[in-house]
């Protein structure tokens, strides 16, 4: 299996909208490939403005934020390609699309890193913000997965987040176990 790094990525319309989405970065050699999913605004803008900022950040609300409908996250500009980083962030990369790999569900594109900025030390994660990002994706996931599964996988986060969690980390999971149970009373409605 590739290294996959979760990051907040920021990608740009035409008209310089920015747009805010967690996502795993595979390593592919010295490259980055971004996949997002069809259709996404990601994909668009990728399409219309070849390039993105990786966000390295340790508030992991943003990642449950971004899956919740709150993205007002305060951004800096990017100091060599067009685009955003998080405030928030420890530390960012600049990449540039160098190729597309069309796919008709997830196509993949190549990112060679033009810049990288470190602003804030890394103070590591705590098993609550490991289970938070862990969260965040399996909510991304809820329409793809075994309900059996995503209850499972729920059911042993949630020691993470009982032993380690913070403020940040409990108010994060607070959002996304709204997702989780409106998802639920989905189920119970089929």
């Amino acid at each position: 299996m590739p290294k996959i790094v979760e990051t907040i990525v920021t990608t740009s319309d035409g008209d310089g909208n920015v747009h805010i989405a967690p996502l795993g970065l595979i390593a592919d050699g010295d490259h980055w490939l971004i996949g997002p999913f069809k259709p996404s605004r990601t994909l668009d803008n990728l399409r219309a403005v070849p390039f993105a900022v990786a966000s390295h950040t340790q508030d992991v609300r943003v990642f449950a934020g971004c899956l919740t409908g709150r993205k007002d996250w305060p951004l800096k500009r990017a100091g060599k390609v067009p685009g955003s980083y998080l405030a928030v962030s420890q530390s960012h990369w600049e990449l540039k699309v160098v190729d597309i790999e069309e796919d008709d569900v997830r196509p993949k594109f190549r990112c060679k890193l033009v810049h990288q900025e470190a602003h804030a030390p890394f103070a590591g994660l705590n098993r609550a913000q490991a289970a938070v990002i862990e969260c965040a994706v399996l909510v991304s996931r809820l329409k793809m997965l075994e309900a059996d599964k995503i209850e499972a996988e729920l059911k042993y986060l949630e020691i993470a987040i009982s032993k380690t969690a913070g403020p940040e980390e409990l108010e994060a999971w607070s959002w996304l176990m709204e997702r989780v149970d409106a998802w639920r009373v989905d189920q119970k409605n089929k």
